[in-house]
């Protein structure tokens, strides 16, 4: 099992910090964590042959072919590697599944909360956003030539946490969670060279050029309720200020500024009523948050991915909820909210050394452990999370039409299309808006 680190593309490692072995491998699997150029240093594109874009998706192909050349000598199966990740790498373990570079080098996928076309890995002029970055830094030029040999030659940390707003509301909207980052993966001009993927995602899915492999991809139950630290009133004010704020980017960043106001207060009033955006309002702007970050999006990946030839796909909510949701706890203590936050879910599956979280095998957050591990190795090993009646359970697998799904909690429950009405809300307003999503 490979594991892909998420932090939007902008940070994170796959080190023990977070993603501890520990209890995967007492699953019989072996595991491997992997790191990969980030930000700037990962995504730089300026259309050139020496700077076509995804460098760290190139990475993270490099690992995977280092994978298949190599993990027999550690025990494992080269003919049996499942790719899994969670945010940025649960979007970046779908690119995989649309990429040309990818193809034979896994044959399950497990996507966590994040798939290509989520709102925060969409990029806007990558190039024009790369010389916008260069003129901030003290080089005002138009030749990406010597611009890459400019950012050569600066420090590395002046290309860690860089803020190239290209638009004003990207800079009204700059925080911390969301839309903050800017350099995320691209369709790279094809210059002759093996690039990792030189379309929109969109258009790959809609014309079936995917790589044939079993998949599993979810999100959990509150996605957004890690980030109620920032729900201060400073932060909600722009949101009351601005309901274009409200937009996805896709839409922002495609149409006109009326339709855009006009979309914002359609927004503002589904979720918010009349209610204004304030600290009262946290719950409210949780689930907006949760909803047009992942639930949309992460839908539409699953309903538009083909199924070729006997592959599997599955379908999951995670809501296990114990004092391992590290990231719902301030939500908690300051707003009465419960659920699984972003993040949570990898609670389950890997020890975080970093975190104060202690592992008493006599609780209950360790029986849940053993469940969400067994899931997903099952899933790893037989290509059925469920082969058999020891979890209580069988997992049904995923279609357009029937939608079924497993929510994984204290019971693993089936159901049947999941927030089919969040999809509809933002189904309609990408129609409204003119796109295609």
């Amino acid at each position: 099992m490979v594991y892909i680190h998420g932090g939007a593309f902008k940070s994170g490692s796959g080190n023990d910090d977070v993603y501890g072995p520990d209890f995967l491998v007492k699953q019989g699997v072996i595991l491997v964590t992997i790191n990969y150029r980030l930000e700037v240093l990962g995504f730089l594109c300026l259309d050139t042959e020496e700077a076509p874009g995804n460098a760290g998706m190139k990475d993270q192909v490099a690992a995977l072919r280092w994978v298949k050349s190599n993990i027999d000598r550690f025990g494992g199966d080269p003919n049996n590697v499942t790719l899994f990740g969670q945010s940025a790498g649960g979007a970046a373990t779908a690119y995989h599944l649309l990429s040309p570079m990818s193809k034979g080098l896994f044959k399950r996928a497990i996507a966590m909360s994040g798939v290509p076309n989520c709102d925060w890995c969409e990029n806007f002029e990558p190039k024009e956003r790369a010389f916008k970055l260069g003129k901030q830094l003290g080089l005002d030029t138009d030749d990406p030539d010597k611009l890459l040999e400019y950012f050569q030659s600066l420090p590395v940390e002046k290309l860690v946490d860089t803020d190239a707003c290209l638009l004003a509301f990207e800079d009204v909207l700059n925080m911390e969670a969301g839309k903050t980052n800017y350099f995320v993966p691209v369709a790279e001009k094809d210059f002759g060279q093996e690039f990792f993927i030189n379309e929109d995602p969109l258009e790959v899915l809609k014309a079936g050029r995917v790589n044939e492999a079993d998949l599993m991809i979810g999100y959990t139950s509150e996605e957004a309720l890690f980030i109620a630290g920032m729900a201060q009133a400073d932060y909600l004010d722009r949101f009351e200020n601005w309901p274009e704020l409200l937009v996805p980017k896709k839409v922002s960043y495609n149409v006109p500024q009326r339709k855009i106001l006009e979309l914002g207060n359609r927004i503002k009033e589904h979720y918010f009523g009349k209610k204004a955006i304030k600290e009262n309002a946290v719950k409210e702007f949780i689930n907006f948050f949760s909803q047009t970050g992942f639930t949309y999006h992460i839908q539409r990946f699953a309903q538009r991915i083909p199924k070729l030839g006997n592959t599997k796909r599955y379908f999951y909510l995670f809501d296990m909820q114990s004092d391992r949701n590290f990231f719902a706890q301030r939500a908690k203590m300051d707003f009465g909210l419960t659920g699984a936050s972003h993040i949570d879910d990898c609670l389950y599956l890997f020890q975080a050394n970093a975190l104060p979280l202690k592992v008493d095998t006599q609780s209950k957050a360790y029986s849940l452990i053993q469940k969400m591990c067994l899931l997903f190795t099952n899933f790893a090993k037989y290509g059925d999370p469920t082969p058999d009646a020891s979890l209580g359970a069988h997992w049904p697998e995923f279609d357009a039409q029937e939608q079924r799904y497993l929510r994984i909690a204290d019971q693993l429950v089936v159901g049947d299309h999941l927030d089919a009405g969040v999809v509809d809300f933002w189904r309609g307003v990408y129609e409204d808006a003119g796109i295609e999503f």
